[in-house]
């Protein structure tokens, strides 16, 4: 089930930043005192009360004024207030209530979908009664904040969580059915490696970026495979917006990521590695998800012996957390290696749900360690008594230690990639745990 996402919005300098990080309980968004610092969405995941979503920062809006850049940041704030389940309006409790926030106000009052007013900066008691001004806002739910001192966060993820839409279990998994969600920047040729693979002009492809104005699922058979391709160009663009699209996607693509089983990447050849990638590229990572780097355009390259592996390792080098992601270099328009992406999703959807018994896990650690053992950190040797994995889709791997402090990450990087040496997990990501072992 997809994720509900929160878009953080307000004017610029009200904390939207030091909120969206008290939030993560990490420094994720650039926090400095002058305004309009954060220019682009920033997303993050979290978990409150067992319900897991999406929390998106936006740049500060100005609704009235003629600069370009607070246009092009108002219109990313609308795409985010669209996109949203539930918008938290920032506003600042010490300045008061600004003529800025009255048109904020009015922007989010038509929406059809829950909206919090968060009063920052009320860092104690005494300044509560300032709350008060703000119900002129119209917007009844309102709740006073301090991100700076994390004064009533608690209560604050509460309501948020509270407005949810219900959490019904309604997407069934069905083991036979492959879902895989087809991403990437606007115009890399997603809808046209979706016909490619179909045999047939299923979805509409147009050079245009953006086309594509919501996620459209289409059910691929091959055989007695069953595949479910989703299409996630995923703009809903007012007729209005003229600035370029490429962001604008972004939203789609995550809510898609959390659907899928499998990620099929597309990378522009002619372009290479956009921060869009990146961004959507981690996500996958982050949430579990096997993925597959499809770069599409490749008969648009000019080529040499040499070009494919130099390309390849320019791929590596600028995504170094999907090391373990296959490469495939197709060309949608002329239909070049495009036969070879299933046969690759169903080997990545095997590789995903691998399950290694565990006195062979043990064996292969037991000779990792053997190999070369965790160093000494502080005096004190880490020591790895015994490993189990728990879970598929990712494979997750669990690890009783003597005390976890004592194995460095870059251990558990060496003992991925032994695990990796013997069963490949070929387009998956790993997850290893460690449980001090009493």
């Amino acid at each position: 089930m997809e994720k509900p996402l929160v878009a953080i919005v307000g004017r610029p300098n009200v904390g939207k930043s030091n909120l969206f990080n008290r939030l993560l309980q990490k420094r994720v968004a650039i926090v400095e005192d002058e305004p309009g610092v954060t220019r682009d969405r920033l997303y993050g995941q979290m978990e409150w009360c067992g319900r897991e979503f999406i929390l998106v920062d936006t740049g500060g809006i100005k609704v009235k004024g003629p600069d370009t850049i607070q246009h092009q940041v108002r219109i990313q704030a609308e795409i985010a207030i669209k996109e949203a389940d539930v918008v938290l309006f920032v506003v600042d409790g010490k300045e008061g209530l600004q003529p800025g926030d009255l048109d904020i106000a009015e922007l989010l009052r038509p929406i059809n979908k829950p909206v919090l007013v968060a009063v920052n900066k009320i860092d104690n008691r005494e300044m509560e009664p300032q709350v008060w001004e703000f119900h002129s806002l119209g917007l009844p739910d309102i709740i006073p904040i301090s991100a700076i001192h994390g004064l009533n966060i608690g209560e604050l993820l509460d309501a948020i969580v509270s407005l949810f839409p219900p959490d019904t279990g309604e997407e069934i998994e069905k083991a036979d059915i492959i879902k895989v969600a087809v991403v990437g920047k606007p115009n890399a040729g997603k809808s046209s490696l979706i016909n490619s693979l179909l045999g047939q002009e299923r979805l509409i492809v147009s050079s245009e970026p953006g086309t594509t104005r919501d996620a459209i699922d289409t059910l691929l058979e091959r055989g007695d495979k069953r595949y479910l391709l989703i299409d996630t160009a995923g703009l809903r663009r007012p007729a209005r917006i003229t600035v370029p699209t490429e962001r604008y996607s972004v939203l789609r693509a995550l809510r898609a990521v959390d659907r899928c089983d499998i990620v099929l990447l597309v990378i522009d050849a002619t372009l290479g590695i956009t921060e869009q990638d990146k961004r959507i590229g981690g996500y996958a990572h982050d949430s579990g998800r096997s993925l597959i780097l499809v770069i599409n355009k490749w008969d648009l390259i000019k080529k040499d012996e040499r070009t494919l592996g130099q390309y390849e390792k320019e791929i590596r080098h600028q995504l170094p957390f999907l090391s373990y992601a296959p490469v495939i270099f197709v060309s949608a328009h002329t239909g070049q290696r495009v036969q070879r992406i299933l046969p690759l999703i169903d080997l990545v959807a095997q590789q995903q749900q691998m399950f290694i018994p565990t006195a062979e896990l043990n064996r292969l650690i037991n000779e990792a360690l053997d190999l070369n053992p965790p160093t000494a950190r502080q005096g004190k040797q880490g020591k790895i008594y015994y490993s189990s994995q728990v879970a598929v889709k990712p494979p997750v791997f669990l690890f009783f230690v003597n005390d976890p402090k004592l194995i460095h990450f870059s251990y558990l990087r060496y003992l991925e990639n032994k695990i990796r040496e013997g069963y490949n997990f070929t387009g998956t990501p790993l997850r290893l745990r460690m449980r001090r072992r009493n």
